[in-house]
Order: structure tokens, then sequence, then C-alpha cells
């Protein structure tokens, strides 16, 4: 067999096996259709506007950084952010501070 089965998209185990038209993973027994892609929840800023890989951004509100005396002022400009799962589901690199994970509920989207 040439075919390589797909990842678990659950724990990302690659010993992953197919039973009739389900793929398995045995470590944490996730079962899933392998044509059918997870269904990716669509990620919204502030007012609601859908963002995507490589949008620009603006922080609504002062955030203040975890371990840091330094703030992430209002109308700071973010550019080329990337979407993520999980708590912060923003990852970018904000100008005088660095790499760091932002909540879509603090940006709005920059329309051109």
């Amino acid at each position: 067999m040439t075919d390589t089965l797909s990842p678990c998209p659950e724990c990302s185990s690659a010993f992953t096996y197919q039973v009739d038209a389900l793929l398995i993973c045995p470590e944490c027994g996730h079962e899933w259709s392998p044509g059918a892609d997870t269904p990716t929840s669509e990620v919204r800023d502030s007012v609601g506007n859908i963002l995507a890989d490589g949008d620009t951004v603006t922080v609504i509100k002062d955030l203040k950084i975890k371990g840091s005396s330094q703030v992430v002022k209002v109308g700071t400009k973010v550019r080329g952010i990337r979407l993520v799962d999980g708590d912060h589901d923003i990852d970018c690199k904000i100008p005088g501070i660095g790499q760091m994970g932002l909540k879509s509920q603090f940006v709005k989207k920059v329309v051109s």
C-alpha cells in the first residue's frame, strides 16, 4: 500500500488505521472520514468581520502583557496575522514588543 493515511486531527498521531470508510486513531480513539475535512470555524474580530491569514488588524483597547510592564496600546496596527486554534486565536508580531498571541475579540480588521 503506497498511500499514507492522514494523521489524527485530534492528537496528531501518525498511527492511524482504516476500517471500512473510517479512519481511527488508536491513541485517542477519534474516528473520522478520510475525505471530509474537519470544519474550521471562522474567526471574527470585535465587530464581526471575518479574519484571514495575512490580514492587518488594530488593537481596540490597551492590553497588559503578562509577566511584563509593557502594554500594547490602543490603535496599534498589527500586520500579517496568522490564525491558530486555541484560547488566543491570532499569532502575530507586534512592533516594539515581538511575537505574541492575541484574542480576536480585542482587534478590529483594517479595511483598505
